[in-house]
């Protein structure tokens, strides 16, 4: 297995691993802060190298995962975390690859409970829009307003997460990446509006 890895990708599981992680970190501590992980993604192959790399970084065999029948991935993914794979209202992490597939990840998706709301899943959103929207985003991590560039794809993701009127602090985190590894975060505690 590990002979495997190491001819097809040159990802290092341990040092690449903490520095994606430490960028999701920085994402998710900073709504609306844009980070890059592209010099490690770029280490991985395949069609979903950006996708990947948060896998890697955040699955192991304690949590689940599911890509909303996308199996290329899900067996890519299985055999480089060892992560377990779940029907989508259990999973912990969601990988949605098409853009189609937003609603149902985010209407299925677990969202935690009153006791415990850190067990609402998160998920990982591949979106290769131009950013068009401007977004007004407040809460947690957020001194006062930040503001934000955001795809369609992303704000539509925003907006349908809203919906489900979660009652707090229950709710969903929701990472979006590009191809080209920039990404941001949304943590469930975040709120949005939309501005001209």
């Amino acid at each position: 297995m590990i002979s495997t890895l190491s001819k097809k990708h040159s990802f290092d599981t341990v040092f690449d691993s903490q520095k994606v992680f430490r960028l999701l970190l920085e994402a998710m501590s900073n709504p609306a802060r844009v980070v890059n992980i592209n010099e490690y993604a770029g280490k991985l192959y395949g069609d979903y190298p950006a996708l990947l790399a948060i896998a890697m970084t955040i699955l192991d065999n304690e949590v689940s995962f599911n890509t909303c029948g996308n199996h290329v991935l899900s067996d890519e993914i299985a055999s480089l975390t060892l992560s377990r794979k779940e029907y989508i209202e259990s999973a912990d992490f969601i990988f949605v690859s098409d853009s189609g597939d937003i609603k149902t990840a985010i209407e299925s998706a677990k969202c935690g409970s009153l006791s415990d709301p850190h067990k609402g899943a998160t998920i990982i959103i591949l979106d290769d829009g131009v950013p068009s929207c401007r977004l007004k985003l407040s809460g947690p991590g957020i001194d006062g307003f930040a503001a934000i560039t955001a795809t369609q794809t992303a704000m539509d993701a925003i907006i349908l997460r809203n919906a489900q009127n979660y009652e707090y602090p229950q709710g969903i985190d929701l990472v979006v990446i590009s191809s080209s590894g920039k990404l941001f975060a949304l943590p469930r505690t975040t709120r949005m509006e939309v501005t001209a």
